[in-house]
């Protein structure tokens, strides 16, 4: 049982919900990045998403789009990244990291899987590769890393099924119909397919995409084993980027980890 299966699966038998937060590596820098990880934990964070920035991310709004735009601007590596990882390890062993990203980035890195527990890395989620797949029908597996996998409005039960049995760690829900950061959320749609979903999974269901204020987030979390918040952050690492002052970031994220768990 890696940290993201240990963490999720004690909060749900405890009855907590789980909080996980997005920030693309390299936006606005390594270091804020590294301080953000940091900040994000102590705010009561339970899994931190890296972003794995691309030429293209297909399935992400224009604010996460110009934070990848950003990143690679920065010269942002994947070795970098997986510096990163390494770096953030040194004082924290116990918080989950999933890589975030687009399946080209992986196949192009494939010899760093063997190495991704042993850097601290939990678990993979690859947007753009059919859920349906596990990592080592993609070819670029590791036995102690968790392969975690997209569930959208639009799928089909016979596919969600396939999804379920493919995936480990978690299941993330998409929310909405769209891109990252769209705002149209149907939160009694969301709650009914959350139900829905977790009829073919033992795995913790996280919902996210397009999740920005409390209200959303407590009524989500009603029924879904904890949130993803990814582009309300995205877009307020960018507004503080010229005081590097995260207070109210990390304000923000405390406020959401109690809401979900009144």
């Amino acid at each position: 049982m890696n940290r993201i299966e240990k963490q999720l699966v004690e909060n749900k038998n405890n009855n907590i919900k789980s909080l996980v937060a997005y920030l693309v590596a390299g936006d606005p820098n390594m270091d804020d990045t590294l301080s953000l990880m940091h900040g994000f934990v102590d705010a009561g964070v339970d899994v931190i998403e890296v972003g794995v920035p691309f030429s293209d991310p297909i399935a992400e709004g224009p604010i996460i789009q110009s934070a990848h735009d950003r990143s690679l601007a920065n010269k942002t590596s994947f070795e970098g990244i997986i510096d990163l990882i390494s770096n953030f390890r040194k004082k924290n062993t116990n918080t989950p990291i999933v890589l975030m990203g687009y399946l080209n980035s992986f196949l192009k890195n494939q010899k760093a899987f063997s190495r991704f527990d042993d850097i601290g890395i939990d678990g993979v989620l690859i947007v753009d590769a059919p859920g349906e797949y596990s990592l080592k029908d993609l070819g670029i597996s590791n036995a102690n890393v968790v392969s975690i996998s997209l569930v959208s409005p639009t799928t089909t039960k016979e596919r969600t099924k396939k999804i379920c049995n493919a995936s480990s760690g978690f299941i993330y829900y998409v929310t909405l119909k769209g891109v990252t950061g769209s705002s149209n959320v149907d939160l009694e749609e969301i709650k009914s397919n959350v139900i829905d979903l977790q009829k073919n999974t033992d795995l913790p269901v996280m919902a996210g995409f397009g999740i920005k204020n409390k209200e959303q987030a407590e009524s989500i979390s009603k029924v879904a084993d904890g949130v993803v918040i990814g582009s309300y952050l995205v877009e307020s690492i960018f507004q503080a980027k010229k005081t590097t002052d995260y207070k109210k970031i990390y304000n923000y994220l405390s406020e959401i980890k109690s809401v979900i768990n009144k």
